[in-house]
Formats: C-alpha cells, sequence, structure tokens
C-alpha cells in the first residue's frame, strides 16, 4: 500500500493529479486507510490458491471468479487509462479482466511471490526495487530497476530535527528496534531481556507493535531511573521518517520497506527474517548483507546472539560507516517518480 502511495505523492508533485480508484479486497484495512488519504476505494472478491489445501481451493476459486466479474463492472464504469498493480492474490481478477488496458507492476520484495508472479504476463512494464529481481522473470515487455517509492514526508526529517523530536543525546549512540504496526514477539522479547544491558551502550527508539504494548509498557515503568530517560518506547509510530533518521543502527524484520529505506538513511540494519512464511523476508535480508549493509540473525538464535551483535556494531563506528556507505550506494529516491513517470506515458501523455 505505502509504496503506491509515494507514487500517488510523486504524480501529485508532479501536477499530474488523476481521476483516481483504489481497488482493494473486502473486509480489510486497507479500506480504512486509502479513504483516510481522500481516496475512492472499491472492494472485490479475491482468494490465494496457492497452497490453500484441497478443502479450501474450490471456494477460492469461485471467489475469484466472482472477483473478475466484479472487476469488469468496475471497469466499465470507471474506464480507466492504465492500471497499477503492487501486488497480492487481489489483483488477479483485475488484471484478468482489464488484461487489454495498459498496465504498470511494482514489485517490492526482491523474490515475487505467485500472484505477482502471474501478473506479470499482464504487464506492460514490470517495476522491480533491485538488479537481484530480474532472474525472476522470463522475458517480461519491459522491466526497469525503479528502485523502492519512499513516502516524501520520510524526507523532511534530519538527524537534528529527528533527535530533538525524541529527546535524545546527540551524543550516544541510538538504537531503533521496530516489527511493524502488531511488531515482532521474538525480537521484542529478546530486546526486553537484554534490555538493561543495551541501555548501557545505547538509547532506544522501541516501536513494538500493538501486541506486546502492555509487556514493554510494564517493562519501561520497572526501569532504573537512571535509565529511564534514554528507553523512548511506543506502541505505534507516526513519524518513523523520525526514527529512521535519528538512529545509528536498527533491529527489525526483512520486509520490502527495508530495501528503501534503510538505504535512503543509510541506516545500517540486524534483519530477523520472519521465519514463518515462505522466503521473501530472508532473500531481502540477503540482498543487503551482501552488499554489506547489514548483518542477518536468524530467529531461533535471536535471544543468544543478540547482545553481543549489537555491542560489535554500537562499539565499531568504523563498522557501520562502511555499511553507511553501502547503503548509500543502493538508494534510489527517485523512484517514486521513475514509476509514475511510466504510468503517465503508458497513459498516453508525456513522461515526467
Amino acid at each position: 500500500m505505502y509504496p503506491a502511495l509515494a507514487v500517488l505523492e510523486a504524480l501529485k508533485a508532479n501536477n499530474r493529479t488523476p481521476d483516481l480508484l483504489w481497488v482493494g479486497g473486502e473486509g480489510g484495512m486497507e479500506e480504512e486507510l486509502v479513504k483516510r488519504e481522500g481516496i475512492a476505494f472499491r472492494s472485490i472478491s479475491a482468494a490465494g490458491v496457492h497452497g490453500v489445501g484441497l478443502r479450501a481451493l474450490p471456494g477460492n476459486l469461485a471467489k475469484l471468479t466472482r472477483g473478475v466479474f466484479e472487476s469488469r463492472r468496475i471497469l466499465s464504469e470507471f474506464n480507466p487509462d492504465v492500471l497499477f498493480f503492487t501486488g497480492g492474490f487481489v489483483a488477479a481478477p483485475m488484471a484478468l479482466a482489464g488484461r487489454n488496458i495498459p498496465t504498470v507492476l511494482y514489485v517490492p520484495d526482491i523474490e515475487p511471490g505467485l500472484a505477482l508472479k502471474f501478473l506479470s504476463h499482464f504487464a506492460d512494464v514490470v517495476t522491480v526495487t533491485a538488479p537481484d529481481s530480474k532472474k525472476y522473470f522470463s522475458r517480461p515487455k519491459r522491466l526497469i530497476v525503479s528502485g523502492y517509492p519512499l513516502r516524501a514526508d520520510l524526507s523532511s526529517w534530519s538527524r537534528e530535527k529527528a533527535t530533538q523530536h525524541f529527546g535524545l543525546d546527540a551524543a550516544k549512540p541510538t538504537l531503533l528496534v521496530t516489527g511493524g504496526s502488531k511488531g515482532a514477539r521474538s525480537i521484542n522479547m529478546a530486546v526486553l531481556n537484554h534490555l538493561e544491558e543495551i541501555l548501557d551502550i545505547a538509547q532506544v527508539i522501541h516501536i513494538t507493535g500493538s501486541l506486546d504494548w502492555p509487556v514493554v509498557e510494564k517493562a519501561a515503568l520497572e526501569l532504573p531511573m537512571e535509565l529511564k530517560s534514554q528507553y523512548h518506547a511506543m506502541s505505534y509510530s507516526h513519524e518513523m521518517g523520525a526514527a529512521l533518521a535519528a538512529a545509528d543502527l536498527v533491529v527489525s524484520r526483512a520486509g520490502a520497506s527495508t530495501l528503501g529505506e534503510y538505504p535512503y538513511f543509510g541506516l545500517p540494519a540486524v534483519l530477523v527474517p520472519y521465519p514463518y512464511a515462505w522466503r521473501y523476508q530472508k532473500v531481502n535480508a540477503d540482498y543487503l548483507a551482501e552488499q554489506n549493509a547489514a548483518v542477518i540473525l536468524q530467529d531461533e538464535v535471536l535471544e543468544d546472539k543478540l547482545l553481543p551483535v549489537l555491542k560489535d556494531l554500537l562499539m565499531n563506528e568504523n563498522k557501520r560507516e562502511a555499511m553507511r556507505t553501502a547503503l548509500k550506494k543502493l538508494s534510489n529516491p527517485a523512484a517514486a517518480k521513475v514509476i509514475a513517470s511510466q504510468l503517465v506515458e503508458l497513459a498516453g501523455e508525456q513522461p515526467l
């Protein structure tokens, strides 16, 4: 969702405000977030078919079929000049219904999921975050390495401004710990189990997610008085740009946003790929680690290895500086504009 919003921001920033309709799945949180942005929203029926089991397969196929007919009605009413997909099985019915309409596909992760591979067969242009994604696509009509499209609000934060926002000591290293909107329990618990030792060497911004917030809040209240001011815990942050700009090191999962946000901020990372899903996060983490831009910790060794790794990186400025240099080489701050330009061109207008 956020890459798509970033591309829309780029269109508006270049005086191209499209007549826009967002089509998503039924009953998800997507609808609320999209409407909050002032964007018209329609939902369609959709369901995954890969790995769902024989019992669920007939029902899911029926939903997909229903979704194709719903998509046809939407396309007939809205009559778009171009379609833009950012992934997920919910896009499959629309891709089938709109197969004669010019289409741009954006692939956030290094390795595309099954739905994205399927969508690539309908796309006139496939845009990818990194060159390593090329090997997953066989003979696309056109493939462009755009980079990861970032929201414009991220760029508004300098390190100095972010440090003041959180009330941090500019002379001390800052560790950011984050696990997404729901959080990452294994990361949260490993940090809490070593919290006082971590606070001996760094200030911490800990964005916990909603599930573990009560436990983290209690731990924060129980810290010794001299450590309380160094621990900045919250369940969610509306100013993620500030957290990224203020940090010297981050511990997180390895979702697609790490491929764009960490390079943009030159933020060295300890990545803990989510272990209970297909390997998308592992492939993302491997890509950054191979560029000397991140260190990987497997979830199962997190409790034992986290503290030694943090000490090694937080107390070694030269190592972090080398990682920052490697990250900056991977940054593509114009990614949103590159993708927006493809949409405009396919719609029959002059490129941005």
